[in-house]
């Protein structure tokens, strides 16, 4: 298998994350996707954290602007809305074919037993978290991950416009 293709994080990319994150960064291994002024917008986290503990989500949202936007949609009602269009049999194959997706992607770095056959958001299902599902949408790119997309495209955040506190920050600008 291939690993996935992200970047490799630099200590600022790290530090920049923690302080979105409001905590030390854990187990962070790339950066998935950035925001347009160059700042992690999503990581990629090992499947086992450095203690050892099982972790699931391959791709994290970080970028704040993101997931405040996310949080909002699952407040308003937007998940259950968002659920209903796995009753359509292409959507919900695209939805599965996600879930795959994910897996490969993270057993492309490590095999964890614990986690085996779990990926996130709810995949392959229901949905469960959009965070995790705009997360896997920005790494894996437009047309992978159906309800990802759709989340993104509701959201009133966008990866092409910087809500970000330290523009460029991440890059040394």
């Amino acid at each position: 298998m291939t690993r996935p293709p992200f970047e490799q994080p630099t200590d600022a990319d790290v530090a920049v994350v923690s302080r979105q994150l409001g905590r030390p960064a854990r187990g962070v291994i790339g950066i998935a996707a950035r925001c347009v002024c160059g700042n992690p917008t999503v990581v990629a986290t090992s499947p086992r954290l450095p203690d050892g503990t099982p972790f699931p989500t391959l791709y994290y949202l970080s970028h704040p602007g993101a997931t405040a936007a996310m949080s909002t949609l699952e407040a308003t009602g937007v998940m259950p809305e968002l659920a209903a269009t796995l009753e359509d049999e292409q959507v919900a194959a695209a939805y599965r074919a996600a879930h795959e997706s994910y897996l490969a992607d993270r057993e492309s770095i490590e095999v964890v037993p614990e986690i085996a056959g779990f990926s996130a958001g709810g995949m392959p299902d229901r949905v469960k978290c959009l965070h995790a599902l705009a997360a896997h949408a920005l790494a894996a790119g437009p047309g992978v991950n159906p309800i990802g997309d759709a989340a993104l495209a509701r959201a009133s955040w966008s990866p092409e416009r910087c809500t970000c506190a330290e523009p460029g920050a991440a890059r040394g600008a």
